[in-house]
């Protein structure tokens, strides 16, 4: 199977629809279909900041419903899960924005949202194992020890990335660059972090190019590891981005 996975989309809805016609993706019924069976596949983030979130959703619950794309959770939409389920959480980093996309919804078109996307939470994994374990997708990325276990550690390694305890000055978690150390076969796809470019290190990729800093949003084709990415339609915030010494 084929597959094109993108990286971290918060709501950015119109690149998204540019990014799935750039890669052939046909939206005749309302949602990117590939005339060649090729799947889409979702790093996580779906949601946040950005301006369409609810647009996004309905489209990636569609795709998943329908067996047309492959998703996995990342931490913010671990955060609009709970907040669905009635957890209390922090109306803050971002999600802000969704809750307020969604007060503007009717009653029962703010009900369907938060059922579908419960229910797509809920069905997929926490991280895809593809390809005969070839291809990993999670949404920070996963250490090779890591792989084949859900306990919690693991699941806040997947969902924050290797994190230390510490917190930046902009409030966001101090992480350690697990990449660099990365000595499993598997390719590892994940996000989370934003960069400039796409970042291929050691068998593994982050393409979350932050398209809702301004950067761009990104997908990588696979098997063929080509990288394909639309340029973000909003203001660029150069702080957001992370640069690395390798």
């Amino acid at each position: 199977m084929a597959y094109d996975i993108i990286g971290d989309i918060h709501g950015c809805y119109d690149e998204f629809k540019l990014l799935t016609e750039k890669l052939g993706y046909e939206w005749s019924n309302g949602i990117p279909i590939h005339r060649d069976n090729r799947l889409l596949a979702f790093v996580g983030d779906l949601t946040d900041r950005g301006p369409n979130s609810v647009g996004v959703i309905k489209t990636v619950c569609a795709l998943v419903k329908q067996n047309k794309a492959i998703y996995v959770r990342g931490n913010h939409c671990d955060k609009l899960y709970r907040y669905f389920l009635g957890r209390k959480v922090q109306i803050t980093h971002g999600l802000e924005t969704t809750v307020e996309e969604l007060s503007r919804l009717s009653k029962d078109a703010k009900k369907e949202i938060a059922s579908s996307f419960r229910q797509l939470v809920e069905t997929t994994p926490l991280y895809a194992v593809l390809d005969d374990g070839k291809l990993i997708i999670a949404h920070a990325g996963i250490r090779s020890d890591y792989i084949g276990r859900h306990d919690k550690k693991v699941k806040t390694f997947v969902l924050y990335g290797d994190i230390t305890g510490e917190t930046n000055k902009d409030g966001t978690p101090v992480r350690r660059d697990w990449a660099v150390k990365y000595e499993g076969h598997a390719l590892i796809v994940y996000g989370h972090t934003p960069v400039t470019q796409p970042r291929f290190i050691n068998q593994t990729v982050n393409i979350d190019t932050g398209c809702v800093f301004g950067g761009q949003l990104t997908a990588l084709q696979y098997p063929e590891m080509k990288v394909v990415s639309v340029p973000s339609s909003l203001e660029y915030v150069p702080e957001k981005f992370r640069s690395f010494e390798s």
